[in-house]
């Protein structure tokens, strides 16, 4: 075994004083450090896409008056509740409530200035 080592001169290989040796090893570490930053950039992007996976399971319900949204059309819970699906819901807004509210913001904002305004 004393023999071989001398023989091959890994050190001389691995620490070689070529000119070339240095920019070998810089660009390895270049390699190395671009593989570390894709492989946390990968991990990162494929755990939000799961988290996006599993937010568009759930069921738009609309915070008003309870419609659900279901293949883009919004019935009536009780109608939804009918048909026996088991999905997670989450709150949204139809538009025909969406419509209501902005109507009822528009009201208020004119009242408000009509107080405001001295006559």
């Amino acid at each position: 075994m004393r023999g071989i080592h001398p023989r091959l001169k890994l050190p001389a290989l691995i620490f070689s004083n070529h000119p070339f040796a240095f920019v070998q090893r810089q660009s390895t570490l270049e390699i190395l450090l671009v593989l570390g930053v894709w492989f946390l950039v990968s991990r990162s992007t494929r755990r939000i896409l799961e988290r996006v996976h599993y937010l568009e399971k759930f069921m738009r319900v609309c915070a008003w008056c309870r419609r659900i949204n279901y293949r883009d059309e919004w019935i009536r819970l009780e109608e939804f509740m009918q048909q026996g699906f088991d999905t997670p819901t989450t709150h949204g807004i139809c538009a025909a409530c969406l419509q209501k509210q902005q109507e009822a913001v528009a009201r208020s904002k004119k009242q408000r200035k009509n107080v405001e305004k001295p006559e």
